[in-house]
């Protein structure tokens, strides 16, 4: 004679959809017989100008007028910038000659450039008073096209 097909686990299985079902049935009816109080202002919801959600309508008087062809989409556009002299002034603070590079500081941002010998014209050494443009290098700023003004 064959065993039964039917397993405890899905003697649980069943007995625990069958629960869900009656407490589903059960909510059901409970809500039918409180007649359903809750209405649909009840259930609306606004957004405040801050973004949180509140129950009370917002104040008509507090509406900001908005222009659709105000709004930008992307990224604006830039403003003119003044054309600014690519040649700086500044002075050599250091330079080593056996390595081949040095720092100049910029006589107007009083801010430090590394530079090196390969982007020289002239032959400099600490002290000397220089013309240079900013370039952009792999670690930041370097003067390029380094010139003597004076000795």
């Amino acid at each position: 004679m064959a065993k039964s097909q039917e397993t405890w686990v899905k003697k649980e299985k069943e007995k625990i959809r069958q629960k869900k079902k009656e407490d589903k049935d059960k909510r059901k009816e409970e809500r039918k017989a409180n007649g359903g109080t809750a209405s649909f202002d009840d259930m609306i919801a606004y957004v405040d100008e801050n973004g949180n959600l509140t129950s009370t309508p917002p104040d008509p008087t507090k509406k900001k007028k908005i222009i659709a062809a105000d709004i930008e989409i992307g990224v604006p556009a830039r403003a003119q910038e003044e054309e600014v002299d690519p040649n700086r002034f500044g002075t050599v603070t250091f330079f080593d000659t056996s390595k081949g590079y040095g720092f100049i500081k910029d006589r107007d941002s009083q801010e430090s450039v590394f530079s090196h010998v390969n982007a020289h014209i002239d032959q400099i050494q600490e002290g000397d008073k220089v013309t240079f443009r900013m370039e952009k290098g792999m670690k930041g700023m370097n003067a390029v096209d380094v010139k003597i003004v004076t000795k």
